[in-house]
């Protein structure tokens, strides 16, 4: 692992700070961090089970472009069914409901993401362990805005640089607060968490380092994708499902993610289904990115390359 220092400090929803600004992230670090827990172990709970989880997401699931996704219930029956399997610490749970009550655009986001990422594991993950283990890192990949401040995650006009660099110490701070809840700073979940912006070809953050976990890489692009056609603050609407799979074919096509999780997501977007090492990427460009979209405008810049809230 590549250390890493923290910007920000990590708390959980109860105000514990688990580590103080300027600690470096290193195996250390964390060693030491899960060992504080003691004897102490968090309840684990089926996610599912949780307050109004599990009909928030059926709802959602009838939007569009998820209901294309998604076209019968038969199909969300069975996707919901993988998902049923995840068992979380309660302390997530309460993130959630957090989220739900304070920014409905990160809970909408972690739950589609959820979502996402079970359908595509299904494609993309031939081994039924490592699938249920993927399913279960999606809705945990953003718990570390918890600690990013309401005005910055609401925030509906362009970030300044200091903005900026408290939204990205998410990942961080995401990676830092699994290997606690989890007792594993190795968990594909904490992984998730901090890596989820990282990209195959080096440009992404915190750490810059190339994406070459396909786990991990599922996550991303279903992070990236959802982002893009779901609503957000800093637009005033989404982007269209033609313009949002054009963007992630460009992705794709510069080395920023993964072309196969990237065909998955296209082919689930068809009339007909096909395996996603069958679908084709068409290079006619016909979309229009949203008007008033101040994503990736930073004040007093006037630009900068997308990241992706």
């Amino acid at each position: 692992m590549t250390d890493t220092t923290l910007k920000y400090k990590v708390q959980t929803l109860d105000n514990e700070v688990l580590l103080p600004e300027g600690t470096l992230i290193s195996s250390e670090t964390m060693e030491a961090l899960i060992a504080s827990r003691g004897r102490a172990s968090f309840e684990l709970r089926p996610m599912l089970e949780h307050g109004t989880l599990a009909s928030d997401i059926k709802s959602l699931l009838g939007l569009f472009p998820y209901r294309r996704i998604f076209p019968t219930e038969e199909y969300v029956y069975g996707v919901v069914g993988d998902m049923r399997s995840v068992v979380l610490p309660v302390p997530i749970l309460q993130a959630m409901d957090y989220f739900k009550e304070q920014d409905f655009y990160t809970y909408r986001h972690i739950l589609m993401v959820f979502a996402l990422s079970t359908l595509l594991a299904r494609d993309l993950v031939l081994d039924e362990r490592d699938r249920i283990t993927l399913i279960a890192s999606g809705p945990t990949h953003d718990i570390g805005k918890i600690c990013v401040p309401l005005e910055v995650l609401r925030k509906d006009r362009p970030l300044t640089k200091a903005e900026l660099e408290i939204l990205r110490n998410h990942a961080a701070a995401g990676y830092v607060l699994l290997s606690y809840y989890l007792g594993d700073a190795g968990s594909l979940s904490a992984r998730v968490a901090r890596d989820h912006h990282e990209r195959c070809d080096g440009t992404g953050y915190p750490r810059g380092s190339k994406l070459e976990d396909t786990m991990v890489e599922v996550i991303a692009a279903c992070d990236v994708y959802d982002a893009l056609i779901a609503p957000r603050p800093y637009r005033p609407m989404p982007y269209d499902n033609r313009t949002a799979l054009e963007e992630m074919t460009d992705m794709a096509d510069r080395g920023a993610l993964s072309i196969d999780t990237v065909h998955a997501i296209v082919s689930h977007n068809r009339r007909t289904v096909a395996p996603y090492c069958e679908s084709m990427f068409s290079h006619t460009r016909r979309g229009t990115p949203p008007p008033g979209n101040v994503h990736g405008i930073i004040v007093g810049e006037g630009g900068a390359s997308p990241r992706y809230r």
